[in-house]
């Protein structure tokens, strides 16, 4: 998905703000298996995905905890980075090779800061990361594991089938056995 619908995606800009963003936006390449944000580091850019998957997780003593996917044309950021400019807690890897786009955030907020209508644009974005959170919340709260794998299978059917049934479990908060019998029961 190209930079400029995934921006519009997030809320409608006119073409000199639109260009604005797009000028301190460069589109960099991930290959799988690579780290580009870091728990306990304060992240300096926020990530558009143009292709490929990633996985949002954090590490609990020794076990890693899959706390989402990020899916072509979503925004992939720390979230205490770009609000607060503070550490994350979460890590973010590329589970195949990935193309992105990233912008610093710190250029993005000289930009909030001169422009109502990119600063409404980051509003909007803000509040569609945190209905994300939101969402995931609600997920693990009141739904089952067979709901939730429905939900993820829903959004990107194709794309399940290149993420690890570990990482899968993990999302759902099941073993893997358990999502062994889930799948067997979906097919």
């Amino acid at each position: 998905m190209e930079l400029i619908e995934i921006i519009q995606n997030i809320h409608p800009l006119q073409p000199d703000d639109l260009k604005l963003i797009i000028d301190i936006t460069e589109q960099i390449s991930v290959p799988k298996n690579t780290i580009f944000i870091e728990a306990d580091y304060t992240s300096r850019y926020i990530y558009f995905l143009k292709e490929g998957i990633c996985r949002i997780y954090y590490q609990k003593e020794e076990k890693e905890i899959v706390l989402g996917f990020g899916f072509t044309g979503e925004v992939i950021t720390s979230f205490n980075s770009y609000v607060h400019g503070t550490k994350g807690y979460e890590t973010v890897d590329s589970l195949e090779n990935c193309m992105l786009y990233r912008t610093p955030i710190v250029k993005l907020k000289e930009l909030y800061s001169k422009s109502l209508t990119i600063a409404n644009w980051g509003r909007k974005l803000a509040e569609i990361e945190m209905l994300k959170i939101e969402e995931r919340l609600m997920k693990k709260l009141f739904k089952s594991a067979l709901e939730r794998y429905y939900d993820l299978l829903s959004k990107e059917p194709l794309l399940l089938q290149k993420i690890k049934l570990g990482y899968i479990a993990s999302y759902l908060g099941v073993s893997q056995v358990t999502l062994s019998r889930i799948r067997s029961g979906v097919k």
